[in-house]
């Protein structure tokens, strides 16, 4: 983000500080079915996870335009009132301005230990599917490119895409993410992976029987891995060895999402587990 977008939305948190939680809250994402890509897909089933983890209502609304609309250019964001605040972290912010807070049982150092973790996911995850999505050639020309393209007319579809690409390219090259083989991303994801399944061990969630927001992080990543039909599923199996972590998404899934699902909610659909 932009250090005006970071600043615009520090004060969007700080205005909305005191108020409560709006009743017309809703939570913008690209179409589902037909458009929305494994990053985004992974950020908003992580910030939904969270709203639902603390108790908030909100409705979801899909739009081919939604990175558009974003402050700063990425998804999912947040409608509160007058107020619109795009990504995790500033959402969360946001919420515990209105005395709603997942960590409030975590003394100092197990927060330290969450931002380190939430950090990693971040970093690793988050850096490995936008690879798989925009790097990795048969990804790219199989799944990224038709789904991106699908809501633009041509031959716009085409500029878009293009545009879009060499900006993640950028982004990840400056990271040292772009030479990277696809053995190397596979092997990052396995090392994080491990990391954060020696973290849980065999706890419900990752600071005991209550969620936080490194859960409804990690839930949103490997959910989104799990259940994301790629040309090359390889992602899916490295998760797959880390049976408490495939347990945490079990774990979400039915107490946050499912009871919600079996109900006439509006708070979007939702691919179970298979």
């Amino acid at each position: 983000m932009s250090g005006n977008v970071l600043t615009t939305q520090a004060l969007s948190v700080e205005m909305g500080a005191g108020e409560p939680w709006p009743s017309d809250v809703a939570l913008y994402q690209t179409y589902e079915v037909e458009q929305i890509l494994l990053p985004d897909n992974a950020a908003t089933l992580a910030v939904q996870a969270f709203l639902h983890m603390a108790g908030l209502d909100f409705v979801v609304e899909m739009r081919s335009n939604a990175e558009s609309m974003s402050p700063s250019g990425r998804l999912p964001f947040i409608k509160a009132g007058a107020f619109v605040i795009s990504e995790m972290d500033p959402i969360v912010a946001f919420v515990n301005t209105k005395g709603i807070s997942l960590t409030e049982s975590l003394d100092r150092g197990q927060k330290a230990d969450m931002r380190a973790y939430m950090s990693l996911v971040n970093n690793v995850m988050g850096n490995a599917e936008l690879y798989m999505t925009w790097i990795d050639q048969l990804t790219l020309a199989e799944v990224t490119t038709p789904r991106y393209s699908s809501v633009y007319p041509w031959p716009l579809d085409l500029i878009l895409t293009w545009q879009k690409k060499r900006q993640v390219v950028k982004k990840l090259s400056a990271l040292g993410w772009s030479n990277k083989s696809l053995e190397d991303v596979y092997g990052e994801v396995e090392t994080c992976c491990r990391a954060l399944s020696e973290r849980l061990d065999s706890s419900k969630y990752f600071f005991g029987t209550k969620p936080t927001e490194l859960d409804a992080l990690v839930f949103g990543h490997l959910f989104t891995i799990l259940t994301t039909p790629l040309p090359d599923n390889r992602l899916k199996a490295i998760v797959q060895q880390f049976d408490n972590l495939v347990r945490l998404c079990e774990h979400v899934e039915r107490d946050f999402f499912e009871k919600l699902n079996s109900s006439d909610s509006d708070n979007g659909n939702f691919v179970q587990l298979p």
